[in-house]
């Protein structure tokens, strides 16, 4: 719900006018602000010009439009951003308002839209509110051709700070306008992801990797996005930001323009322009220069049409490429050098990318994983990936979202009791949900039972988002659900997240009304202005799109007896509904369907059924039997061996409250001992039962080997999900080969892969299987820390190979080979790797691999030349005389040495 608001504006001639924001709602209490997903937050048009009245529209193509530029960053109207110029801002004053401003901020992903300068006081007084029209001759600031005010460089500047220094959460009738910096966590960025495009759902990409938050990967700041690493030389002028829906990218980016606005980070950058590909896909039909294009977004900043962009560092940051419509053909468009040149929007786009048209220019791209493959690989100097919270971070931000500290920590200590909707909440924007829920249901005293599901959640979220004043609702705010949820299903099959005028009139929703519709659905429904005034619409966040989907196909069974899901519509009974649905989900292989199914299945339950009266006051109320609903999603677990599927299986009967299947195997797994022999291998729905159970547990609740259920090849490919969302992969004596090793060499190369031991002893993976492994080893991403082969048929060449592994600068702290024959020959290969610089191994196992004295030489030799790193050494059950033991024991006495600990007598254990 948005506000109107009448903020004194300055006319043509300095005069206070009352200047009416277009699109104002009657009767909304309270202003809101945000979008969740990620985006849709729109920004109003501020007249400056004359005194218009509230339908008169002025249009952008005209030269002296008085309206201000509607430029959004991923579907948020972002303004004209300032232009940095060297110089003392130190002293400069950011006004804060009195009384709470709507922000601008939406955290899906996340739309950012222009502040109303609302304001209280007089503005004339305000030297940083806007630039003194009476001075009588402007001061200039030389920074090359042309010469610039500098009045207007502290007036954007200023502008800029209002514009995104605040952030709104919460709803329209309990959130507040928060300072960015009050409410900011940060979020975890890495490095990485090249070539690696993830067509999955998110919600699986999130689940499947539930922990990847916790990886030890090199963290980079939002604001030091163009920066290297340490070691790296090569520059970067295009970065790729990819991350799900709601993570944080145009948080991120809010971050980058605030620090440089207030002078904190990157003000070497004279120019930020950021752009939304929402924007952009509206004018692809037009031939524009690149400074057409600028002046055309920007018109604020007059002065553009004088600027020589390419003598100035400039930062252009385009948002949401997931939402471009265009191809973004980079092997066919013409080439475009010059600024003037008109072409199409997407010529232009491809040729600033690839470098022809600015090659000085920093570029910043934001998009959902699933869409980044639109730009060549070659094309990207950085891939970068937004991680989300983790549990560090999650605390931390309920800490900050939940004011009273009892609350936050109940609010916590709820989520950790439900492990899948904790792991949810490593996306930002779902912890804001399960706050805005928690806070209200903990702070009144009959709220009913606190949410443990997801389906649960959202009913309460829905609740409160539609409540208005005393919370009274109407026929029509029904019908109004009723709509939306239509709408959500219509476009959720065409795999539509964002919808224009002729899409609400198919699901009869009238047109004059959109603004009805969004403002009393808040923060669940946007409509936003884009260029030339057209409207687009959306919902705030893709997970609200699939609840209210399902509400629709819930309602639709309940009231009409129809199942939308079947082209007859036919349904008979329940049972024929939720089969429809849950076969749709597993035929889907990117699981697009798997959150909604979740939400189908969960509002069939008595309990949520009566948490939906307060919104559905006229459905039917039906006694539904969901037990025929369980036996056949036990069936389909049995026969599907795709591991995300049945994770998905398991957790739709999460939302049934059927428990049964797993309950068996965590009180065996708390006990130590599984519900079949050692020997026998296990149902698949045994398999699907514990490695549930391992991926949605606390990291180190279960001490479980995995060997017990892994015994081939398959297995492994099978339980990928699973491996490498543990610290500890424990594959010993599992009948696997080489072939598993190129798998787990993949795994070892990913950024969300949280393998720190991995022991293969007892394989017969041979040389092979070692240089299939070296590949993820020598990878910078590879976190390993312990390696353990014995008994793997290895011989000299696996030594070889090895070595070369340590002289990359490999993560490994602890490699164990004992049991293999790798004789003295190998040993002379290895200490190739023990002498490089690079090395950081810390301990060596090389129990009875058939050595001699002439080894110890070799390794005394590596240690002398190399002394700082290696502490252990262990050298048992080989045929070692006192002369090669001696060299060894002298660098374990010699100070200078790490060495510390010697063993070459037998000892009780050596594996």
């Amino acid at each position: 719900m948005e506000a109107s608001v009448s903020p004194k504006r300055l006319n043509s001639s300095g005069d206070k006018t009352n200047s009416h924001v277009n699109q104002e709602r009657p009767g909304s209490p309270v202003p809101s602000c945000v979008s969740m997903k990620s985006d849709r937050s729109m920004g109003l048009p501020i007249h400056l010009k004359g005194g218009l009245n509230n339908n008169q529209e002025v249009p952008l193509d005209s030269p002296d439009s008085p309206v201000s530029s509607m430029v959004s960053m991923k579907s948020e109207r972002s303004k004209g951003l300032p232009i940095h110029f060297q110089g003392d801002f130190k002293n400069e004053k950011i006004p804060r308002p009195d009384s709470p401003v709507p922000s601008c901020v939406s955290m899906k992903s996340d739309r950012l839209m222009g502040l109303p300068t609302h304001l209280k006081g007089d503005s004339d007084k305000d030297e940083d509110f806007q630039m003194k029209t009476t001075s009588p001759e402007p001061t200039y600031y030389a920074y090359g051709p042309p010469m610039i005010p500098l009045e207007a460089v502290e007036a954007t500047k200023s502008h800029l700070r209002r514009k995104f220094q605040y952030l709104l959460e919460g709803t329209a009738t309990q959130g507040q306008t928060r300072l960015f910096n009050e409410i900011y966590t940060d979020l975890y960025i890495t490095e990485g992801g090249e070539g690696e495009v993830n067509k999955e759902h998110e919600v699986r990409q999130i689940e499947t990797a539930s922990r990847r938050a916790e990886a030890e990967d090199i963290a980079i700041k939002c604001t030091d996005i163009f920066k290297p690493l340490p070691g790296q030389s090569k520059p970067l002028r295009t970065v790729l930001t990819k991350g799900v829906a709601g993570i944080g990218k145009t948080v991120s980016v809010q971050k980058f323009i605030l620090d440089w606005a207030d002078g904190k980070a990157n003000q070497d950058v004279q120019f930020i322009f950021p752009l939304a590909f929402r924007e952009l896909n509206l004018i692809k039909e037009k031939n524009l220069s690149l400074l057409q294009l600028l002046q055309h977004l920007f018109r604020e900043q007059k002065d553009i049409q004088f600027f020589r962009i390419e003598e100035h560092k400039v930062v252009f940051i385009f948002d949401g490429l997931d939402e471009y419509r265009s191809p973004l053909d980079f092997h066919n468009s013409k080439p475009v050098t010059k600024v003037e040149d008109p072409v199409s929007v997407d010529t232009l786009l491809t040729n600033l990318i690839k470098g022809n048209l600015l090659p000085s220019a920093l570029l910043w791209i934001t998009t959902r994983p699933g869409a980044a493959d639109k730009i060549p690989f070659e094309c990207v100097d950085r891939v970068t990936e937004i991680q989300g919270f983790n549990d560090f971070e999650k605390k931390e931000y309920f800490r900050k979202r939940i004011s009273d500290e009892n609350l936050a920590k109940r609010a916590i200590s709820h989520l950790k009791s439900s492990r899948s909707l904790y792991i949810m909440c490593h996306i930002p924007v779902l912890c804001w949900i399960s706050a805005t829920v928690l806070e209200r249901m903990f702070t009144e005293a009959s709220s009913g039972e606190i949410p443990k599901s997801l389906t649960q959640m959202y009913i309460h979220f829905l609740i409160i988002q539609m409540e208005i004043r005393e919370g009274k609702y109407t026929d029509t705010d029904e019908e109004m659900i009723f709509r939306l949820g239509k709408l959500a299903f219509q476009q959720l099959e065409k795999g539509n997240l964002i919808f224009y005028e002729e899409d609400l009139r198919e699901c009869g929703i009238d047109i004059t009304e959109a603004s009805v519709y969004s403002g009393v659905c808040t923060q669940i429904f946007r409509e936003e202005s884009v260029l030339y005034q057209r409207k687009v619409f959306s919902f705030v966040h893709l997970s609200i799109q699939e609840f209210l989907a399902a509400v629709h196909v819930h309602v639709s069974f309940t009231i009409k007896g129809k199942n939308v899901l079947r082209s007859d519509h036919t349904c008979p009974l329940l049972h024929d509904l939720h089969k429809v649905g849950v076969d749709l989900a597993l035929e889907s292989e990117d699981g697009h369907l798997d959150l909604f199914i979740r939400f189908l299945l969960g509002l069939s339950l008595e309990s949520n059924q009566k948490n939906l009266d307060s919104l559905l006051k006229n459905a039917k109320k039906t006694s539904l039997d969901t037990q025929e609903t369980s036996r056949y999603i036990k069936q389909k677990i049995e026969e599907c061996w795709t591991f995300t599927k049945m994770l998905n299986l398991f957790h739709c009967l999460n939302e049934l409250n059927d428990t049964s299947m797993v309950k068996d195997i965590q009180e065996a797994l708390l006990s130590g001992h599984l519900p079949w022999p050692s020997e026998t291998t296990p149902s698949n729905c045994q398999c699907a039962s514990l490695m549930y159970l391992l991926l949605t547990a606390e990291e180190g609740k279960y001490d479980f080997h995995l060997n017990r259920i892994i015994k081939t090849d398959e297995c492994i490919e099978k339980t990928i999900p699973v491996i490498k969302a543990l610290s500890q992969a424990r594959l010993g004596w599992c009948r696997i080969t080489s072939r598993s090793c190129e798998q787990l060499g993949l795994v070892l190369t990913q950024s969300s892969s949280l393998i720190r031991e991995l022991d293969l002893s007892g394989n017969k993976i041979q040389d092979c299987g070692v240089e299939k492994l070296s590949r993820g080893l020598e990878n910078p991403k590879c976190k390993l820390k312990q390696l353990k082969l014995t008994n793997c048929s290895l011989t000299e060449r696996s030594c070889a190979i090895l070595a070369s592994v340590l002289s990359t600068g490999s993560s490994l702290r602890e490699l164990n080979l004992s049991g293999n024959r790798i004789q003295d020959a190998g040993v002379k290969l290895f200490t190739d790797g023990l002498k490089s610089t690079c090395c950081k191994l810390k301990v060596l196992r090389l129990h009875n691999c058939g050595l001699t004295d002439e080894s110890c030489f070799y390794l005394a030799a590596a240690l002398r030349s190399n002394p700082s790193h290696l502490r252990e050494l262990h050298l048992s059950v080989n045929t070692l005389g006192e002369s090669g033991e001696e060299p060894l024991e002298a660098l374990r006495k010699d100070p200078h040495c790490s060495l510390k600990i010697l063993t070459t007598k037998p000892q009780k254990s050596w594996c």
